[in-house]
């Protein structure tokens, strides 16, 4: 009988011991050496420089500090909805953690769970965007990531360096973003505290911006394009407007000065995505609590000018402007 109860108990000890090297737990190597792969859906609201650079900066961040990780990435091609297709999709695949490229993207995402952790990029302002009113800096929830805002007052002031006789201002932006209307207030009440008239027209999607673009044209002396996806996506049609008319454009990011515009203050946004990933990485390997993580801000946004767009209309960069190649 004792020897039964020997064998019995070496036999439940090589069954633990089995168990416990199978069964790494979570996030941890296990003894064969062998790690869990993390899945990782991205969800981008449209295709543009800016987003396509923060997305990039993010997945080679995450594949740079995590040995197994898989990243499906996804483009909305401008719609919300399919945001939220998207985004659902990723849940009911259980990924592990979702990234989302700007704020309607973040929107759905974070209407979709409010479980699996959510890391944001390319989004002005979180607490506009999430509906969060005096917004402390942390979302306190499954919600963090990155913010692509530059100084809207010092956007605005730029205008009146370049042209200090200005008088009216036109701004363009997609209603459907609550972070231009943001953006669109906030250099609204500087510039109209300076004495200049600010006219502002939205557009709903790409089949009306040439109409909102040229009709402002005709009533303004100089054009404010904030960091709006929409128009970001419709750049091209822009500048055949804005240079055609010969119409000093500025604009809240370098993908659309790029494009037509006389300068910016922009941040890197592909350095922006890589601070993402960067944050994802300490989130799957446990290092951090995302309801503990606030919001991360591009630190120093560079001034920049477009040389040909200056040419063309006879100005010169001034000091202090890094020339966009």
């Amino acid at each position: 009988m004792k020897k039964l109860l020997v064998v019995l108990l070496s036999l439940l000890t090589v069954f633990a011991l089995c168990a416990c090297s199978s069964n790494g737990g979570g996030n941890s190597e296990g003894d064969g050496g062998e790690s869990k792969t993390f899945h990782v859906g991205v969800v981008q609201l449209v295709q543009h420089e800016a987003l396509d650079a923060a997305t990039k900066g993010f997945t080679d961040a995450l594949k740079e500090n995590l040995e197994n990780v898989e990243i499906v990435e996804q483009n909305a091609a401008g719609d919300s909805a399919t945001c939220s297709t998207i985004a659902q999709g990723f849940v009911n695949d259980g990924v592990d953690l979702i990234m989302a490229n700007a704020t309607p993207a973040l929107q759905a995402a974070v209407s979709a769970t409010g479980d699996i952790p959510i890391l944001g990029t390319s989004v002005t302002e979180y607490g506009v965007a999430l509906g969060i009113e005096n917004f402390s800096g942390t979302v306190g929830s499954n919600v963090s990531g990155t913010s692509d805002l530059a100084p809207l007052d010092q956007q605005a002031q730029m205008i009146l360096d370049f042209f200090p006789e200005t008088k009216t201002v036109g701004i363009v932006f997609c209603s459907n973003e609550a972070n231009s209307k943001y953006q669109v207030e906030k250099v609204s009440e500087y510039l109209e505290g300076k004495g200049v008239k600010v006219v502002a027209s939205s557009f709903t999607d790409s089949n009306d911006i040439a109409f909102v673009t040229e009709s402002l044209c005709d009533q303004v002396d100089a054009l404010y394009i904030p960091t709006d996806n929409q128009a970001a996506s419709c750049a091209e049609t822009i500048a055949s407007i804005v240079l055609e008319k010969k119409i000093p454009t500025f604009a809240g990011e370098e993908g659309v000065c790029k494009a037509c515009g006389v300068a910016t203050l922009t941040i890197d946004y592909y350095n922006l995505g890589v601070e993402t990933g960067k944050m994802a990485a300490k989130i799957l390997k446990g290092e951090a609590d995302i309801k503990d993580m606030p919001i991360q801000y591009f630190p120093n946004p560079v001034r920049k000018a477009n040389k040909t767009v200056c040419d063309l209309l006879g100005i010169e960069v001034p000091a202090g402007f890094e020339v966009i190649e």
